[in-house]
């Protein structure tokens, strides 16, 4: 039933009438608008009157809009009009917010409104949520009446709950699209780990490969954070099983696995997961040895974790192409992350980068078995911002010169310096890390893997803009980039059963 007004006018003509007044109502400079019962028009800005391409006719069009918007939360700020009392109640509390609203506007911007709206046959609307709903429902409400809304880091979530609870899908996308693009931004707790779990809840799974690549890529920095206590058991595991994530050594991640076992303490099944999930045969013997006699953890589920210790010390202590005779070196256990320590690559900040061509010389461990770790290989990196691919250009010299083409984009090529035997049944899978700074902070903005079998990688920078100064890939003019290279063994003969 639609409520009336005194007389029997049914509010929605009424509210109707009110909103024609509003949109062409004429905008006065000083004095009061009468339309808005009191509130002196001196304090709106003028209206904006915008000239768009002349139309066939000559007509030009006049844009109100933001004094249109600006009246509109005049409205409801004052309550004039109003026909519906919202009273929320904050779940498990006292606490009580009335906001005075108008149905008609309530049910053209949400069909559950409408709904409730078109079922009651009060002036007044009971909603109950929950507090951290009931904290930001008058900012949820005013973004109804005038479409636009400030969001904090903490405010994301609730107010996503209450555009999902009431049908609001362009403040529920928007808020999605704010999350998605504020993974960076600082909090003193940290609020990545909190959309994820949120994202989980709700299915959104494109939130939720978002802060898990996050979190992939800046893993250092978040284990170092109070966020990392804060992660759950399934996000634990996720992370732990992926080989693309950024750090400083396997060791790292051990020791900060070792501390959050024992800030969370979690069932003994969750222990052992996560354990057989450490690469053990990426951390040298003699971290191991020491793990062995004081890692607290370790020695609690030493029996649970001994075969995955057994395998890794047979890997350090044999030469790889003898191991692969045996072993299928392939599995994770070998298989390197994105280590970030001077063994594994080195960083490369790179000036003025469309300037012109830039090359570099660094050293990498042939491979993380004990055999291997003394042995060092030379590469030799080569930027460009302009530059052909190898397909159509002539091979480069020992300077690393690259064809010249302005058609071209930019590239980067990793190939090693010198050749060897003991590269029999290694490849180099080449990572490159571009680092930038968001949210006050320094962040990975982009991860750009080699094929094993190519020296480039064919989608470098391909959606960056280089030229501006402002551009999201660059630190103060410079492009910022880590070059990680990962030896992968492979089974060479397949052992006899």
């Amino acid at each position: 039933m639609a409520h009336t007004y005194e007389g029997g006018i049914p509010a929605q003509v009424y509210l109707g009438t009110l909103l024609v007044a509003l949109c062409f109502h004429p905008i006065s400079v000083g004095g009061v608008d009468p339309v808005l019962n009191g509130i002196p028009t001196s304090s709106l800005p003028a209206a904006a009157l915008k000239q768009e391409v002349a139309l066939e006719n000559g007509a030009t069009t006049l844009n109100h809009s933001m004094a249109m918007v600006q009246r509109m939360e005049g409205l409801l700020a004052q309550g004039n009009g109003s026909d519906v009392a919202l009273r929320v109640q904050t779940v498990n509390t006292d606490e009580v917010k009335v906001i005075q609203a108008h149905t008609l506007v309530l049910s053209l911007q949400s069909e559950v409104f409408e709904e409730l709206l078109l079922s009651h046959n009060t002036s007044t609307l009971v909603l109950r949520e929950p507090a951290d709903c009931a904290a930001v429902f008058d900012k949820f409400i005013r973004y109804l009446y005038c479409g636009d809304i400030s969001v904090r880091l903490d405010q994301a979530i609730p107010l996503h709950k209450l555009a999902s609870k009431y049908r609001v899908w362009s403040l529920q996308q928007g808020l999605s699209q704010y999350m998605t693009g504020h993974l960076s931004s600082d909090s003193p707790t940290g609020h990545v780990v909190g959309w994820y779990q949120y994202a989980m809840q709700i299915g959104d799974a494109n939130l939720r490969d978002s802060c898990l690549q996050y979190l992939s890529w800046n893993l250092s920095s978040v284990l170092q954070s109070g966020e990392w206590g804060s992660i759950s058991d399934d996000l634990l595991l996720s992370l732990m099983q992926r080989s693309d994530l950024i750090l400083q050594s396997e060791l790292e991640l051990y020791e900060a696995l070792e501390a959050w076992i024992g800030q969370n303490q979690p069932a003994g099944l969750t222990v052992e997961n996560a354990l057989r999930q450490v690469r053990y045969g990426m951390i040298p013997p003699q971290h191991l040895f020491r793990l062995q006699k004081q890692s607290p953890v370790m020695l609690k589920y030493y029996e649970s974790i001994r075969d995955l210790l057994f395998l890794a010390f047979q890997f350090h202590s044999a030469s790889p192409v003898q191991l692969a005779k045996y072993f299928d070196v392939n599995c994770s256990i070998f298989t390197p992350r994105n280590y970030l320590s001077p063994s594994w690559g080195s960083p490369w900040v790179i000036n003025n980068p469309t300037r012109d061509d830039r090359s570099f010389s660094f050293q990498t461990q042939l491979g993380p078995s004990g055999s291997d770790a003394s042995k060092r290989v030379t590469w030799n990196a080569l930027f460009s911002p302009r530059w052909l691919p190898l397909s159509v250009r002539s091979a480069y010299t020992n300077e690393m010169q690259a064809t010249r083409t302005d058609g071209g984009r930019p590239r980067i090529i990793v190939t090693p310096a010198t050749s060897s035997p003991d590269f029999a049944g290694v490849s180099f899978q080449k990572t490159v890390i571009v680092t930038a700074r968001q949210g006050g902070k320094m962040v990975v903005r982009h991860v750009y893997n080699f094929h094993q079998s190519t020296e480039e990688a064919g989608d470098f920078l391909v959606e960056a803009d280089l030229h501006r100064r402002a551009s999201e890939y660059l630190i103060d003019s410079s492009l910022y980039l880590h070059v990680v290279v990962k030896p992968l063994y492979h089974s060479l003969i397949v052992a006899r059963k």
